[in-house]
């Protein structure tokens, strides 16, 4: 299996308000890609973080293969929804992928 973990910065620029939407809309769009895509056998996103954390926001997914990690990065479903929810509203983002 494959360990695929993001972490993402909000961009400074937005307000409480558009912050706490952009947060709700990038969890609803990526938790909506479960059973979407090949090979992706779980996927959750933190996005009510301690007062401790200095992000925003943690993607935890799981992927059967390498092979399947590569093309869940180009599926179209994923692709839009980094476009229209994920990169729009992020100013630093962080990966780090692992086999278990």
């Amino acid at each position: 299996m494959v360990k695929h973990i993001i972490i993402w910065t909000l961009k400074e620029e937005l307000s409480a308000e558009e912050k706490a939407a952009a947060k709700t809309g990038i969890k609803e769009g990526l938790e909506g890609l479960a059973g979407k895509i090949p090979g992706l056998t779980e996927i959750k996103v933190q996005i009510d973080g301690l007062e401790s954390s200095n992000a925003d926001v943690l993607l935890d997914s799981s992927f059967e293969t390498e092979d399947a990690l590569k093309g869940y990065a180009v599926h179209p479903e994923h692709v839009a929804v980094a476009n229209e929810k994920v990169r729009p509203f992020t100013s630093v983002r962080s990966c780090f992928d692992y086999m278990t």
